[in-house]
């Protein structure tokens, strides 16, 4: 069969897609573990039946569990600045300004972000029951600057261009830079978003409970959503990886098995 030598770069096609085929298993595998460890974590909502769990817990607590509920501030809430009757718990505020400068080296306008500020504003707030407007039972969320997870929802965005005028280019003539525009948004973690929390629960004074980052190390995570679609989406992952496992392992076999049957062919014609 040497004597008839294939396209290398069909070699290359077999060896990458066996090689994808591989990664993608290990990232399946890792998922399917990933999987596995969040299917272990009980999920409660902020009722009375979590109020007994923690009663009848060591210590009232908790170590590592998930929260599932709706938004609530404890106090009055913050106003959006850019957006009417928008209200939340947590807001980002990000100005930036973008400037271009000449390179003289390259003799081409360059970009960049100056003057960058950040604002964030917080108000303490709990999770709440879903369609319970009125409840005395409610899980204070700790910290939650200090858990992780993309739980910010953006709000307003808007890029505003500057305006070239004749002591703008004069400026820009002098110093080589210019504005192009000044750019803002806003983040906020808005009243009744539904809100899964991962970390430690405990109870304090026999009926306030609280979510707070756990002791053992592990993840304070805040996700906007619920607990099943949290999931949902998780399964998805892995069955994606899954399923691109399979395409790459089919795709190299058949790129394999096509180079075997043209060289047993040829061999054939050969020998004939």
């Amino acid at each position: 069969m040497s004597d008839f030598p294939v396209n290398p770069l069909v070699w290359i096609g077999v060896g990458s897609s066996f090689a994808f085929s591989g990664l993608f298993y290990h990232l399946y595998q890792e998922k399917k573990k990933e999987l596995k460890k969040l299917k272990e974590i009980p999920i409660f909502r902020p009722d009375h039946h979590l109020v007994k769990i923690l009663k009848a817990s060591p210590r009232k607590r908790l170590q590592y569990v998930a929260v599932e509920g709706l938004v609530q501030a404890d106090g009055e809430p913050l106003g959006s600045r850019f957006v009417p009757r928008c209200f939340g718990v947590i807001q980002k505020i990000e100005v930036a300004e973008h400037w271009s400068y000449w390179n003289s080296l390259t003799r081409t306008w360059n970009s960049r972000k100056v003057n960058k500020t950040e604002t964030c504003n917080t108000v303490p707030f709990s999770l709440v029951c879903p369609g319970l407007y009125i409840s005395d039972m409610y899980v204070k969320v700790q910290d939650p600057l200090d858990a992780s997870g993309a739980f910010l929802e953006r709000v307003h965005h808007r890029v505003r261009r500057a305006e070239e005028g004749v002591m703008g280019l004069v400026l820009q003539g002098l110093s080589g830079e210019k504005p192009v525009a000044q750019e803002e948004s806003e983040q906020l973690l808005r009243v009744g978003t539904t809100l899964t929390g991962f970390g430690e629960v405990v109870l304090e004074g026999g009926e306030v409970m609280r979510l707070q980052a756990p002791q053992d190390g592990r993840r304070f995570l805040l996700v906007p959503t619920d607990h099943g679609s949290f999931m949902d989406r998780h399964e998805s992952s892995a069955q994606m990886w899954k399923a691109l496992t399979a395409v790459s392992g089919i795709t190299g076999a058949s790129l394999l098995a096509a180079v075997v049957y043209s060289l047993v062919g040829k061999q054939d014609d050969r020998s004939k």
